[in-house]
């Protein structure tokens, strides 16, 4: 590999951090404009694993913003992030996959939206979340004139656990 295609591949990869970090931003702070423009035109996701809908970004980004009204507060980490490449003639392509871990500790929102604070059923502080869960990206991304772009997403949701229990994922 030549110099010239390593630090394309970096800059790439930079580009494709950056784009799964502000996935998590725009479902974490309710930005449904900018969750839709992060998808390439025919881009879909799924989110059947964890209780939710498969369609494109509007009809996905439609589902989140009802569903998740019912947390003041929301914070995706998403760790662990493995890129490969789609490969033509040797050269990097413009195709690529990330596979990411999450973990997304959630807050409930009291009645007329607020955070509910308090106390949980543990006696913990308002800083503990309500919910967490935890699993698996698969994002399937493209290059457009535009940059890289989501053409697909899907979630696995592998775990979950509110206050006194802990779920498999899909038993809620």
């Amino acid at each position: 590999m030549t110099q010239r295609v390593e630090l394309a591949t970096l800059r790439d990869r930079l580009a494709l951090d950056e784009l799964v970090t502000e996935y998590a931003v725009a479902v974490d702070d309710g930005d449904w404009e900018a969750y839709r423009g992060l998808f390439a035109p025919g881009g879909q996701a799924d989110y059947r694993s964890a209780g939710g809908v498969e369609g494109d970004a509007g009809t996905v980004a439609a589902w989140l913003a009802e569903s998740m009204r019912a947390f003041s507060v929301r914070q995706h980490l998403i760790v662990n992030r493995r890129v490969r490449f789609g490969v033509l003639d040797q050269d990097v392509g413009d195709t690529a996959e990330v596979r990411a871990d999450y973990v997304n500790p959630m807050r409930l929102a009291a009645a007329g939206g607020e955070d509910a604070g308090g106390e949980d059923a543990e006696g913990e502080g308002a800083g503990a979340p309500d919910f967490v869960s935890g699993g698996r990206y698969a994002f399937r991304l493209v290059r457009t004139d535009d940059g890289w772009r989501l053409l697909g997403v899907v979630i696995e949701e592998k775990w979950r656990r509110r206050p006194g229990r802990t779920a498999p994922a899909g038993t809620g």
